[in-house]
């Protein structure tokens, strides 16, 4: 009895030890499952921010981009630009021209804004009072247009935003630093109330000009822009007020925000993210929803106490123990894999994002060059962005493992894709090449309509390729024919196409191109090695990403 009482004691010891052991280890791997959940999930909001946050302050860049400045006050200077921000599908509540006007054009000014139908064109301080007009001797900042136009907005045209406490610092501050400036928190629509938000300006400096000759502004909702979150979510996010101490920002499940006052002795932030937009840094503070230390210890008494329960039972406990603390183990070690993968994966598609607008931008800037007919510009760079988008949309649906060559010339991404004639064999080219060479077919049709050929009708296009030669050693040969073409009835391709044609394209895939007339046609031939074509590390290295996890048994 006393030796089986000693083993019964020894036994009831080892499992007392291991009982503890496992809550401690229980307790601290919660611990570290939290904060990698917590700190991921911050992460990526953060990084889902500043990308918002990036693309309106893009938007804003592009629409003083295309803005023309005016010869005569006018109070439509939008109208041109409706079409091409919508077709951004922006977020914005309010977008407006403020025109930077000198005393003599005031006149003028409400006579323009009396034609176009505003309710009250007299042109009045931001309060709605009447200018005193002899005591100016300066340019005014006079709100010319809006978009939408509505009962609401329309009042608000005529108005003198130079001394107005929010908008006219942030006016003065564009204007000095030449580039988007983002206003504090402010009531969108009336000074007394409704939705916070932030106004977007971006000056418009004529060509040749050091001033600028007015403003495009966009407003947005704050609560959609940064502090949107779902229920589901780990943490609640608030903003730093800028214009108090300690004050904070947060919005409700319905998108409305509240300003509350952060007290020296309160729980801190869980983390703390800085986001730049407007030429401004603003901070995000993250409160975890749930306490993770208590959480843990609750984790860890309740495996504690199991493990004393099973104590007597001599076999089962070991093997209980040790399965569970295996099995536990490698859930950790998969979640922890996941987490990398996950952030190899972001890291991944931030840097093809990346890649993307840079793309974008230089498309953009060389489309938009000084001296060039805006009608036609804006007709090549929504073409141009059509065909990227086109090949982003064909390379999402294969998850970026590239797309068919075929699929390159579909009607929604190549103008007059029912004149072309295409042959070869369909290849699988990587995305890095796609997006090559779906710009640079859109260059080549894009051109390929400008008039008659010699025989008075529309010149017929013939696009194929083959792929010569032996593995590893193989060539990509690329011809594009318009036939019953000469240098005088092709319009000749435009600096951006040259370009693209003979430099952008062939670097990108390590070739080289030609362009040339015969006495019939016009001819553009590109050669490049199919390991560039289709570039098969691109390709391994994608698959890898989007290959489901295993997990562990």
């Amino acid at each position: 009895m006393v030796r089986l009482g000693f083993i019964v004691g020894l036994i009831a010891l080892i499992g007392a030890l291991f009982s503890g052991l496992a809550a401690y280890r229980v307790h601290e791997q919660e611990l570290t499952i939290e904060g990698i959940a917590l700190s991921r999930a911050i992460d990526v909001h953060a990084s889902l921010v500043q990308d918002r946050l990036t693309e309106r302050e893009l938007l804003a860049r592009v629409a003083a981009g295309l803005f023309r400045t005016p010869a005569v006050i006018k109070a439509n200077m939008l109208q041109p630009l409706r079409s091409s921000i919508y077709a951004f599908k922006t977020d914005f509540s309010i977008a407006s021209w403020i025109a930077r006007l000198k005393p003599s054009e005031l006149d003028t000014a409400r006579t323009e804004l009396a034609s176009a139908g505003f309710p009250n064109p007299t042109i009045r301080s931001f309060d709605d009072k009447p200018l005193d007009r002899h005591a100016l001797d300066k340019p005014l900042d006079v709100l010319m247009d809006l978009e939408p136009r509505n009962a609401e907005t329309r009042a608000y045209a005529g108005r003198v935003l130079d001394q107005a406490p929010v908008i006219g610092p942030m006016l003065a501050r564009a204007m000095s630093e030449a580039k988007p400036v983002c206003s504090d928190p402010v009531p969108l629509s009336r000074p007394d109330g409704g939705p916070i938000g932030l106004i977007l300006a971006a000056p418009v400096v004529p060509e040749g000009a050091t001033a600028p000759a007015g403003f495009v502004t966009f407003s947005y909702e704050l609560a959609p822009l940064m502090l949107a979150n779902d229920d589901l979510s780990l943490f609640a996010v608030v903003l730093k007020d800028p214009r108090r101490e300690r004050g904070e920002l947060i919005a409700n499940e319905e998108g409305t925000i509240s300003s509350r006052t952060a007290e020296p002795g309160g729980p801190a932030p869980s983390a703390t993210r800085t986001v730049s937009f407007g030429s401004r840094d603003w901070s995000l503070s993250y409160y975890a929803k749930t306490n993770a230390e208590k959480r843990a210890e609750q984790t860890a008494a309740i495996v504690g106490a199991i493990g004393l329960a099973l104590t007597g039972i001599v076999c089962g406990l070991f093997g209980y123990v040790a399965y569970n603390n295996l099995r536990m183990s490698r859930e950790i070690q998969v979640r922890i894999g996941f987490e990398r993968r996950l952030t190899a994966v972001i890291d991944e598609l931030n840097h093809r994002v990346k890649n993307i607008l840079a793309v974008i931008q230089s498309i953009v800037t060389r489309t938009l060059r000084h001296g060039s007919d805006i009608d036609v510009a804006r007709e090549l760079l929504i073409g141009r962005i059509h065909a990227m988008s086109n090949v982003v949309s064909l390379l999402s649906e294969s998850q970026w493992q590239g797309v068919q060559l075929k699929g390159l010339f579909e009607a929604r991404a190549i103008p007059h894709a029912d004149r072309i004639a295409v042959s070869g064999p369909d290849i699988s080219v990587s995305a890095r090449a796609a997006q090559s060479l779906s710009l640079l077919f859109f260059e080549l049709a894009s051109h390929s309509d400008e008039g008659l050929s010699l025989v008075g009708k529309h010149p017929h296009i013939q696009a194929k390729w083959e792929v010569t030669g032996q593995e590893p050693d193989t060539m990509f040969n690329f011809r594009w024919e318009e036939s019953n073409t000469s240098e005088a009835t092709r319009r000749a391709d435009s600096d951006f196409g040259l370009i693209l044609l003979d430099r952008v394209a062939p670097e990108a895939l390590g070739g080289t191109s030609k362009r040339y007339f015969t006495e019939s046609s016009y001819v553009y031939e590109l050669t490049a090695p199919m390991m560039t074509v289709v570039d098969m590390t691109e390709r391994d290295r994608t698959e890898k990403f989007s290959a489901p996890l295993r997990l562990g048994k």
